[in-house]
């Protein structure tokens, strides 16, 4: 009986960590994307990393992101928003040309951009108060601002 006994108590014990394994919810996977090179986007990756950190995020613990640069090549970047979207990720957050390839490809995977320029002439937004779709972000009108700052300082 000691036998039966030590090897129900051996399978369960080793069974344990198993089922708290299984009963953990999935890794959000964020895919941060570039059209750039990563030597153009340095600053960028840091100031993410921060700012998923000041928000309760922190890689490897609670959300994994995956970091992709398309180094000016469209037809790679086409090929990256592919894979994000077939792995899949949680949200796809990007530069102008790659929100658009992530656009272009799916209506459901989540786009976060951030521009310079104009989203709806841009053709990523319809409207700047209610982007819809599957996709939103920040502009910084740094071009139109700044000659408006320039000519109220003339």
């Amino acid at each position: 009986m000691r036998r039966r006994e030590f090897i129900t108590l051996l399978s369960s014990v080793t069974t344990w960590p198993l089922m708290a394994l299984a009963q953990q919810p999935p890794m959000p996977v964020i895919g941060f994307l570039r059209s750039s090179t990563l030597a153009d986007a340095t600053n960028l990756v840091t100031a993410f990393r921060q700012g998923l950190q000041e928000i309760g995020y922190v890689e490897g613990q609670n959300v994994a992101t995956e970091y992709r640069f398309a180094e000016n090549d469209r037809d790679k970047l086409t090929a990256l928003v592919k894979d994000f979207i077939h792995r899949p990720v949680a949200v796809i957050v990007g530069n102008l040309v790659a929100a658009l390839a992530a656009k272009a490809a799916s209506t459901t995977v989540p786009i976060v951009f951030a521009t310079g320029t104009d989203p709806v002439k841009d053709g990523l937004v319809t409207n700047l108060n209610r982007p819809g779709e599957n996709i939103t972000g920040v502009s910084f009108f740094a071009a139109a601002v700044g000659a408006k700052r320039l000519e109220q300082l003339r």
